[in-house]
């Protein structure tokens, strides 16, 4: 089991709009092959600041997302919100 972090970006003035934006999409991420779980966090110092946390059997789960048509839905529902690229890691919990 892997985790997906994607730092994301927005116009603080935007926030309730992105939110709804993002909610919009969950199902699409649900739906995917591997993925167990989706979650959009605020950075408390950072009210601009958004971790989209996905949690996925494997990263290539991750990266057959990205090939879909339900990937670019997510983006067309949440893309026009950034205001640079997202950042994305993946990490495995170790302890």
């Amino acid at each position: 089991m892997i985790h997906e972090i994607a730092t994301l970006s927005i116009d603080p003035a935007r926030a309730l709009a992105f939110r709804d934006a993002v909610a919009l999409a969950k199902p699409l991420f649900l739906a995917a092959k591997g993925c167990h779980d989706m979650r959009l966090e605020q950075v408390i110092e950072t009210p601009g600041q958004y971790l989209l946390m996905v949690r996925w059997t494997t990263v290539e789960d991750h990266e057959a997302f990205r090939r879909t048509a339900a990937f670019q839905e997510w983006r067309g529902h949440a893309g026009p919100f950034f205001t640079k690229p997202p950042e994305v890691v993946h990490v495995t919990q170790i302890v």
